[in-house]
């Protein structure tokens, strides 16, 4: 029902340390003082440092490609329980992106940065529990995770758990959240609600969101106006 997605494996890892100069380096594109200090920092055992280092190694900035070395500081920040290095491992893990593709892995390292509220990662992973992908099938899991993500302002999981709340018939918590995706421009949303309102026999609100609906060339939104004579509200 909803989509894997993988945001820039190694471009969201954080090129943050325990020093300012670090970034402040990076930022001015001086790659091999950035080098040098985050190397100094991730070595002392800075995870965040380490994540920077896998990041440069990667992209070959301030030193020479190298994907052995890449790798290693990055597993090395996500021992250490640095979030972003843990949803970044498990999302190579769970496309085979790099390494060879291991669901019992993935769901190892994105379980670890979904506990530390990476919002990515807790919509990845109610994905690999909602499909049974590497995780026992457990829908009420995967809504759990995902409204984590949404509540945080995920907006791909803040687009979908409204949608997942109708499949469990939950109407009162999915009427919040297309409310929310209605607002925000979602106009697929509108023709939802009214199919919601109309579970809630709310039916006031079901022919306002069916009237919008059709106003956008819904064709079921008319259907539905028609069949629970809307009109009449």
């Amino acid at each position: 029902m909803f989509k894997l997605i993988i945001i820039g494996f190694l471009a969201l890892l954080n090129l943050e340390a325990s020093t300012d100069e670090a970034l402040k380096a990076f930022k001015n594109k001086d790659y091999v003082t950035a080098f040098k200090l985050y190397e100094k920092s991730a070595i002392d055992g800075d995870v965040k440092a380490q994540s920077a280092l896998s990041y440069l190694f990667s992209n070959g900035l301030g030193t020479e490609q190298d994907s052995t070395k890449a790798m290693f500081w990055l597993e090395k920040a996500a021992k250490g329980a640095n979030p972003t290095a843990q949803y970044d491992l498990g999302m190579m893990y769970l496309s085979g992106y790099k390494v060879e593709k291991d669901t019992k892995k993935a769901f190892e390292f994105l379980s670890k940065s979904a506990e530390q509220n990476n919002s990515n990662a807790q919509y990845n992973l109610s994905l690999m529990y909602y499909n049974g992908d590497g995780a026992d099938l457990n829908v009420t899991k995967a809504v759990q995770l995902l409204e984590s993500a949404a509540v945080q302002g995920h907006k791909v999981a803040e687009q979908n758990i409204g949608r997942v709340y109708m499949q469990l018939l939950k109407f009162d918590e999915a009427s919040k959240w297309l409310e929310k995706n209605a607002a925000n421009g979602d106009s697929g949303a509108y023709y939802l609600l009214a199919e919601t309102y109309i579970q809630l026999e709310e039916f006031k609100k079901a022919k306002e969101w069916a009237q919008k609906a059709i106003n956008m060339g819904n064709p079921e939104a008319q259907a539905l106006y028609a069949k629970y004579e809307l009109s009449k509200y």
